[in-house]
């Protein structure tokens, strides 16, 4: 039985904002948009769904666990809901070719329970009291307990990716290395005399980035494409990563309140260095005076809500948040560019506006 698309998008999550089409309580699977053309298609539509709906019961045997504790905190994420993006890109680069061979959903499952092990870690790092509009784990079971929880689905992940052979294999080591390193980089800072943009742009390409274009890269790889596509997929993914995580840094100081519950000026108070401010203290650093106020507002103590409300209608009124849309709008059109070698099709035409609304969404 496949369930039936319906469109309507908004994002959630913090430390990676391509939170994984959210299925709710009736059923109905609510594509973000651009993908929303899969469902006008009447070969493509029910293939995809049907393919969803396989993935989401894998994923949930593949995190079922004999023992009540390891099973419970396990399932936490998994019934919480989520977009399930990245399993969706799977699928659509898999049918850039042959979609049918089985490897194509465990290699869709593999990705997803990737990205669940990494929101339990994000989640204690970042001291996140919800996820998915629920308590995080470690609110509910101790840090200790969800950091383990974490690891233990990273190895339901390797059980899955190593039936799948030594390159996707490869695949997932080097994804698992770039998502390590990216937080390590995000949580030391620049190294000396490194560019803080530079290092800021590295930090949500290995944290976000290397997790969707692995996930097209595998769909295309199963669904034995040219190396070609495989290589178009990896670029694409790559890039929508970065721009919706560019835009989502603008987005937390728009005043812009998100389904998730996390409110404007979220990563101003936690000091996440995000965009907007990286392009103001470089404003601040070239003599911007105006530029400089604003710095001082956003590094100072941001613990009452007066005060950040503040800080973000400072931030928001000037022109590098506008220029930070701007980035994210270039990384988005960059993504787009990457699907030209590929011919026209249903596909390449839902990928491209996923692109786009990652930047321009309303939430």
């Amino acid at each position: 039985m496949t369930q039936s698309f319906n469109s309507g998008w908004a994002s959630v999550g913090h430390a990676s904002a391509l939170d994984t089409a959210d299925i709710p309580d009736d059923g109905a699977l609510r594509l973000p948009p651009g993908f929303a053309l899969i469902a006008e298609d009447p070969d493509l539509g029910p293939s995809v769904s049907s393919c969803l709906a396989e993935v989401e019961k894998q994923l949930r045997g593949a995190i079922a666990n004999s023992d009540p504790l390891a099973d419970a905190t396990s399932r936490h994420l998994v019934e919480a809901g989520g977009k399930r993006i990245r399993p969706l890109l799977t699928i659509l680069a898999s049918h850039l070719g042959n979609p049918t061979r089985a490897q194509v959903v465990q290699a869709a499952v593999v990705v997803e329970l990737t990205h669940l092990a990494t929101l339990y870690h994000d989640d204690v790092m970042d001291s996140a009291p919800y996820r998915r509009g629920a308590p995080t784990a470690h609110e509910v079971w101790g840090n200790s307990v969800a950091i383990l929880t974490g690891d233990l689905i990273f190895a339901r992940a390797s059980i899955l990716v190593s039936e799948l052979g030594g390159e996707a294999l490869g695949i997932q080591a080097r994804t698992f290395e770039r998502l390590c390193l990216g937080q390590l980089h995000e949580t030391v800072g620049p190294r000396e005399g490194q560019d803080d943009l530079e290092h800021y742009l590295s930090v949500i390409a290995d944290k976000t980035g290397s997790l969707v274009a692995a996930s097209g890269q595998l769909g295309a790889l199963f669904a034995d494409t040219s190396r070609e596509v495989v290589d178009v997929m990896v670029s694409y993914g790559e890039k929508v990563g970065v721009a919706f995580q560019l835009a989502d840094d603008v987005i937390d100081v728009t005043g812009l309140k998100v389904k998730s519950g996390k409110s404007p000026g979220t990563d101003l108070r936690e000091g996440v260095p995000t965009l907007p401010v990286i392009l103001l203290r470089r404003a601040a650093a070239a003599g911007d005076r105006s530029a400089a106020d604003v710095v001082a507002l956003v590094d100072g103590d941001l613990s009452s809500d007066e005060a950040l409300a503040g800080a973000v209608a400072a931030v928001r009124s000037y022109p590098q948040t506008q220029e930070a849309w701007a980035v994210a709008q270039q990384w988005a059109d960059d993504a787009v560019a990457a699907l030209d070698p590929l011919p026209d099709s249903v596909v390449k035409r839902a990928l491209a506006s996923f692109a786009q609304a990652v930047v321009s969404r309303d939430v």
